[in-house]
């Protein structure tokens, strides 16, 4: 079981952190994922993390504003966001597969945690 949090109402220009917390004893057996899905549109990929944390991948959208990490102690997985745009208003998803993370951004995770509410305003 996956559980996002840390979505809000931001000001363009500003932060924020997701997180992504685990229920597994397996963690790090998993890529991790982040996703989005903004109003009348597809879902999207946003960023992936190796199961040991070492490599990423990152959308070209959010690349040098988001940084994605985890923690395999905590069974945590952060998208930190920042220097955000009116267009990352979204729904994200965290997400969890044992394919490999660079396999995440063309092929759907198996697991998903519910969504968290993203509204960057202008």
């Amino acid at each position: 079981q996956l559980q996002a949090s840390g979505g809000g109402l931001v000001q363009a220009g500003g932060s924020l952190r997701l997180s992504c917390r685990a229920s597994t004893r397996t963690f790090s057996s998993y890529s991790m994922g982040w996703f989005r899905q903004a109003p009348g549109k597809e879902r999207e990929f946003v960023a992936s993390v190796s199961r040991g944390g070492e490599l990423t991948m990152y959308a070209d959208s959010v690349k040098g504003r988001f940084t994605i990490s985890r923690d395999n102690v905590r069974n945590t997985a952060s998208l930190q966001m920042n220097s955000l745009k009116p267009e990352d208003t979204a729904v994200y998803y965290c997400a969890a597969d044992p394919m490999a993370y660079y396999s995440l951004v063309k092929q759907n995770p198996n697991y998903w945690g519910q969504g968290t509410h993203v509204t960057v305003s202008s």
